[in-house]
C-alpha cells in the first residue's frame, strides 16, 4: 500500500513539474507541429483531406479526448482485472482438483 502511494505522488509529480518549469509555455499538439513543419518545407502544400466535423470549441475538443482516453483505460482495466479473475480463479481450482484425485 505505501509503495502504491509513492507511485502515485510520483506520477503526480511528474505530471505537475512541467509546467512550473516552463511558466506561460503553449502546450501544443503534435497537428500544429506537423503543420508548421510542412508549411517550412513547402510553402504551396494543401491539405488534401479535411475534418468531418471540427468541435465548437477548444474546451469540447478537450472533452472528446478525456472520455476517449477514459474509455481506453476503462478497457484496459477491464481487460486485465478479468485476465487475473480468471488466473485466481484457476489457481485456486488447481489444488482441490489435485487433493480429491488422491
Amino acid at each position: 500500500m505505501k509503495k502504491n502511494l509513492l507511485l502515485l505522488g510520483l506520477v503526480v509529480i511528474l505530471a505537475i513539474f512541467p509546467l512550473f518549469i516552463q511558466k506561460g509555455a503553449e502546450f501544443g499538439g503534435a497537428d500544429g507541429e506537423a503543420e508548421e513543419a510542412i508549411g517550412e518545407i513547402n510553402s504551396s502544400y494543401e491539405p488534401w483531406f479535411s475534418n468531418i466535423w471540427e468541435p465548437p470549441s477548444g474546451e469540447i475538443e478537450s472533452l472528446l479526448f478525456v472520455l476517449q482516453a477514459a474509455i481506453g483505460a476503462g478497457f484496459i482495466g477491464y481487460f486485465i482485472g478479468y485476465a487475473r479473475g480468471k488466473h485466481k480463479s484457476k489457481k485456486e481450482e488447481s489444488p482441490s482438483k489435485h487433493v480429491a484425485n488422491r
